[in-house]
């Protein structure tokens, strides 16, 4: 099996345009969604030369150096005041960041948590499972809550909570040959937008990256979210024309 996913990694080519980028509405709420493909060279950044990128436009100032640009981007998890991810993070398969699966106070220790690997597939796997497999992933980030778990929404999720915010995440496809980002556009609780992976975009495995300070950038849409300083970000790469 992984020589067969590694033969399609070898073959499939790098997408050359930016990340699917959508508009949608669920349940009555606004959502854009960016749709990315396994061969497609995405990647989780957090620093360069100069520091922490903090930043959509200092990272895509650096690939531009590079002759390339970003396809698509979002913020990729949860940080601390100096902007260092809190939890597992792996860039280039380098571990930067150390799991953590005691739970805790906030969204990142409402158990179970998770991490997004990107390697030969796409995947989002329950934090305790991964440190007991130890996955090989090339990118890896942690954050918290999971959203969907095997098909089952997280299970301290309440439908009529009024704990709302801009949110966004992450839902991997059952083959892991498919990752689709989403933000939502107007304040919604963790159930709604847990649903919207579910039910919606029919992913079986979801996670949460975090809220409020939630970013996007979307060329392809005319979309690029300000804001403060962040941590780690995750976005796709493509020759800048």
């Amino acid at each position: 099996m992984k020589s067969a996913i590694a033969l399609f990694l070898s073959l499939a080519p790098v997408a050359a345009e930016a990340a699917d980028c959508r508009d949608l509405s669920f349940d009555g709420a606004s959502y854009t969604v960016c749709d990315v493909a396994l061969g497609e060279d995405l990647r989780l950044f957090h620093s360069g030369p100069d520091g922490v990128y903090g930043s959509f436009r200092n990272l895509n100032d650096n690939l531009e150096a590079q002759g390339q640009t970003l396809g698509f981007a979002m913020n990729a998890g949860m940080y601390h005041r100096d902007l260092s991810p809190v939890g597992l993070y792996v860039e280039e398969g380098v571990e930067t960041g150390r799991i953590v699966t005691s739970d805790g106070p906030g969204n990142f220790g409402m158990l179970p948590n998770g991490v997004f690997c990107i390697g030969e597939t796409f995947r989002v796997i329950e934090s305790r499972t991964f440190k007991k497999d130890l996955p090989d992933c090339r990118f890896a980030t942690q954050s918290g809550p999971m959203l969907v778990i095997d098909g089952e929404l997280h299970p301290n999720f309440l439908p009529d909570s009024d704990s709302t915010y801009i949110r966004n995440g992450v839902g991997v496809s059952e083959d892991g040959t498919r990752a689709v980002f989403a933000i939502s556009n107007v304040p919604v609780n963790f159930h709604a937008f847990a649903r919207l992976f579910r039910d919606e975009l029919q992913l079986p495995n979801a996670l949460y990256f975090d809220g409020s300070i939630s970013r996007l950038y979307a060329p392809g849409l005319d979309r690029h979210d300000g804001g403060f300083p962040m941590g780690p970000i995750v976005g796709t790469v493509v020759p800048k024309e």
